[in-house]
């Protein structure tokens, strides 16, 4: 029926935000009970928890007598739960955390009766480019959203084609999630209210039911609504009570004409809140810490271990994506949400390092106790430069480290500790006091090697691995009873480390693989040479004849690249003030923007040949805050000394970037320039499963003005520069395309504010957010510079952030005595152009041993060849849910062929 509407009872449920999750728990628990009761009482009465398990499991563990109601009620299809885990950012995580969202949310969906088959994504601040093709490949084949859709849309449903060609159907909440509540406003005018709205938008309906989604942030709908419905229908309108999913699968029949393709950021028909990018740095940075710390996890697990540690992987995973939730990671809750937040992803990150070096030591036990394991998280080999304790060299000697095939490589010493750690004089009857210190045999952090007691002294030669045989702390305590009584009066302690040294050796490590090394100074060898090209410094310049760096007077950096390729001002640091808040940035009226420094100073830190380092530290005069005015800066500057710390490694084709400096300021924005040879027009980053180009401006038209700030976050790339990424990060093309501007840092002090020059209404509460200044904080970023005259794909940036962002893992030798190194072991291999290998873990099998898991992306426009190697003889292609599709021949290896930008998860047995 063409006059027909369709009520969705729900409610929008933010885990945390401008209360923590405890207090939103509680109200919670009483919204839930009030639907629970509303739909045993009411048969005709329908809801939809908003897309996330989260709001189940966390009412349950309160609840948990409710479970077999909750399941009856989605076993009748009157309760609509999941498919997600948490209502995510998509953009301030990574693409394998959203498909892990989807798949833990579904499987607990499934566990309390059947999750609803809808990719309902009601109100994140935008959408990624490749959601459409994690849906399809879940065989989800309906989405719902709001934010993001560009102007083109005029309907209330569009085809939503990602990157490779899947394509969903997305329903439009062009109203947003809470348009059916005008309507009911007043209970008696429900229907005149609801034919008004009918007329309003009746240009998007064509012959579909109009749908009101009668529901909001915080609240469980009024237990009275189906009674009012009833009243308010009639023979000019009917109207039902559905879930979403009944709603779009049984209600709607047009066809949809309206494509869109890739990501969705358009502010043109609701706020996108593009200052979360920016906000709470801390934030951004701990999530990527802990993905990249499960990720290394998970494959060390899977590859080296007997160990079934799933039980800790999934806490940690809970954990994380737990954070991602579109109030958490994006920074705009509360100090005590946030701190919360930052807490459960270190609690993530300290579960999967513990998985990983359970999964290290194992191999690490065949390895001698002198020596030391080196495993590679990536499916391609790789050398990589190893930094590691050793015992020092005695004068005369040099240090070679020597490859588990026996062959020497060099090493670049860079450190050496101080060899007397205490020097102490006493009383023969405080002697018992040092002895205290000593646990079993351990001692300031190291082993006893041996000891030589005499009359008035007593001295400790300390060792990481002691070569001096047996020790009894039984025998010493009595020994030096014996000698103290003999020798009264004043005894010297000294405390003697083996001499030791920082070292760095260049290790070549097989696909996802092992070796081993050990380093030992030798008189009789000279250390054999590099077979790169040296890196080299000078007092203002690096090079390791890929890529060249300068310091200019200004302290910013001329750098050059394989190809010729010259970015200079690379480095610029641009600071401006900042009167917005965690959603929207905002620039005062009268802004004083800073950029040259008062001061620069350049240090050589290191000269090579395997790494070399400059430190260059600029002064600047910053504003203290903003003034009383807010559209102007304080007249009152803090002088802030910025650390550039460039660092070049024999062999690399990038330039190593990292900035560090102590916060003392307020209200401002911080950002890094790489300057361009020549204006571009557009620009591409690396983000979930995707690059996505975009130009110099973005859409409006709603509530706040568009600035072209995006998200990167492995790398982005503008013309001739590509900027490697350590975590999720906002960037700009700014001075009309002819300079790329990084956010460093935003400091801001509220939650929202109620009058805001670039949004025309307030995204919250003015809630003060004073933690969100970072005040008294380091602030630390690194990156890495790519001169290439090729574009990113030319430029083989995919690879080249993916060995930036994952160095190689260390471990200690364990085996008891010294002897040789077990050989190389390489576990699997991908070979393949533009090939992102996201995932590869552990994943059971119903009767079988458990087998391993990959998931690989193309992330081309073009189609990828892709073989991949390693110990097994079946595979099996599977969907993001681990169901299986097709079997795939296997000889000597599995070759696939990739379509552009496709998502493929195989399981190797």
């Amino acid at each position: 029926m063409k006059n027909s509407a369709v009520f969705v009872p729900h409610f929008h449920w933010d885990r945390e935000w401008y209360e923590p999750f405890q207090v939103f728990r509680h109200r919670l628990v009483a919204a839930l009970d009030t639907v629970l009761e509303t739909a045993e009482t009411n048969r005709d009465f329908r809801f939809t928890v908003d897309g996330q398990m989260a709001a189940i499991e966390d009412y349950l563990e309160m609840r948990p007598e409710n479970r077999d109601r909750v399941v009856a009620l989605v076993r009748e299809g009157r309760l609509a739960i999941g498919p997600w885990l948490i209502l995510l950012d998509e953009f301030l995580c990574s693409g394998e955390t959203i498909v892990r969202n989807l798949q833990m949310g579904w499987a607990a969906a499934e566990a309390l009766g059947g999750a609803m088959p809808i990719g309902y994504l009601p109100d994140m601040f935008g959408h990624v480019a490749q959601m459409p093709q994690i849906l399809a490949r879940a065989g989800i084949e309906h989405a719902a959203l709001w934010r993001g859709v560009p102007g083109s849309v005029d309907g209330h449903a569009f085809r939503w084609r990602a990157p490779d060609g899947s394509e969903v159907r997305t329903e439009f909440l062009f109203d947003g999630y809470d348009n059916g509540l005008d309507v009911l406003l007043v209970p008696d005018q429900i229907g005149r209210a609801l034919g008004e709205y009918a007329e309003m938008t009746a240009g998007r309906w064509g012959g579909d039911p109009l749908l009101a989604m009668a529901g909001t942030d915080h609240n469980a709908p009024n237990p009275q609504l189906a009674a009012w419905l009833r009243r308010a229908a009639g023979e000019e309108r009917a109207i039902t009570i559905a879930t979403l999913d009944e709603y779009i699968r049984q209600h709607v029949r047009d066809e949809v004409a309206a494509v869109v393709t890739g990501e969705l950021r358009s502010h043109v028909r609701g706020n996108i809140l593009p200052g979360v990018l920016s906000v709470r740095l801390g934030l951004k940075q701990r999530m990527a810490v802990a993905e990249r710390t499960i990720d290394h996890a998970e494959r060390v697990n899977a590859l080296w271990s007997q160990r079934d540690d799933s039980p800790f992987l999934a806490l940690a995973w809970h954990k994380i994506i737990e954070s991602t939730a579109h109030d958490s990671v994006v920074g705009s809750g509360t100090d005590e949400t946030c701190d919360q937040v930052e807490a459960r992803l270190a609690e993530a990150a300290q579960a999967a390092r513990a998985v990983r070096d359970a999964a290290l030591a194992e191999p690490a036990a065949l390895v001698p106790s002198d020596g030391y394991l080196v495993a590679n998280p990536l499916p391609s080999a790789r050398t990589a430069l190893v930094e590691v304790d050793v015992v020092a060299p005695p004068e005369g000697t040099t240090l070679v480290a020597t490859a588990s095939d026996g062959s020497a490589l060099p090493v670049q010493l860079i450190s050496q500790a101080p060899t007397v750690l205490s020097d102490e004089r006493m009383d023969a009857s405080q002697l018992e006091r040092v002895l205290r210190r000593i646990h079993r045999r351990e001692l300031f952090g190291l082993l006893i090697d041996h000891y030589e007691l005499t009359p008035g002294s007593l001295v400790f030669h300390l060792a990481e691995v002691p070569s001096g045989g047996p020790f009894d702390l039984l025998i010493l305590r009595r020994e030096v009873a014996a000698a103290s009584a003999a020798h009264p009066g004043e005894w010297q302690v000294r405390t003697l480390a083996e001499a030791r040294a920082t070292a760095l050796v260049p290790v070549h490590v097989p696909a996802c693989g092992l070796t081993s090394f050990r380093v030992e100074a030798n008189d009789r060898r000279a250390a054999p040479a590099t077979r790169l090209t040296p890196a080299t410094a000078t007092a203002g310049a690096l090079s390791n004849g890929v890529v060249a760096v300068a310091v200019a007077a200004d302290g910013t950096l001329d750098v050059t690249g394989a190809d010729g390729t010259a970015l200079r001002g690379v480095g610029r640091l641009v600071d401006g003030g900042d009167r917005g808040d965690s959603y929207n940035y905002a620039p005062p009226a009268l802004d004083v923007l800073v950029s040259e420094p008062t001061q620069v100073t350049v240090e050589l830190l290191e000269s090579g040949p395997l790494r070399s380092r400059l430190r260059v530290t600029r002064v600047y005069e910053w504003p203290a805050a903003l003034s009383d005015d807010r559209d102007l800066r304080s007249g009152q500057t803090v002088p802030t000394p910025v650390d550039m710390l460039v660092e070049v490694r024999a062999g690399e084709p990038f330039v190593r970037i990292s900035t560090s400096f102590l916060n003392q300021c307020a209200d401002h924005r911080l950002r890094f320039h790489v300057p361009l040879p020549e204006p571009v027009a557009k620009s591409a980053s690396a983000g979930q499963f995707a690059v996505t180009e975009r130009g110099l401006t973005a859409e409006g038209g709603w509530g706040e003005y568009p600035i072209p700030t995006f998200p990167a976050s492995s790398f982005v790339s503008a013309g001739a520069a590509n900027v490697l990424l350590d975590h999720s990060s906002e960037y700009e093309l700014v001075e009309e395309g002819s300079a790329l501007a990084i956010t460093l840092l935003r400091a801001i002090g509220s939650i929202s504010v109620n009058i805001h020059p670039l949004r025309d209404e307030p995204a919250a509460s003015e809630i003060p957010a004073p933690g969100a200044q970072d005040l008294g904080m380091r602030i630390e970023n690194r990156f890495a510079v790519v001169p290439s005259a090729a574009d990113w794909q030319g430029g083989n940036a995919v690879a080249l952030a993916e060995e930036f962002r994952n160095g190689v893992l260390v471990a200690r030798g364990k085996a008891p005595t010294a002897g040789q190194l077990p050989p190389d072991a390489t576990g699997v291999r991908v070979d393949g152009d533009n090939v992102l290998v996201s995932s590869i873990r552990r994943v059971a099998d119903d009767d079988r041993d458990a087998s391993t898991e990959v998931r690989m992306v193309a992330m081309s426009d073009t189609t990828s060849t892709v073989r991949v190697t390693g110990a097994f003889t079946e595979a099996t292609t599977v969907d993001l849910l681990g169901r299986p599709l097709s079997l795939t021949a296997v000889r000597d290896g599995l070759d696939l062929v990739l379509g552009p930008w496709e998502i493929r998860t195989v399981v190797l047995r």
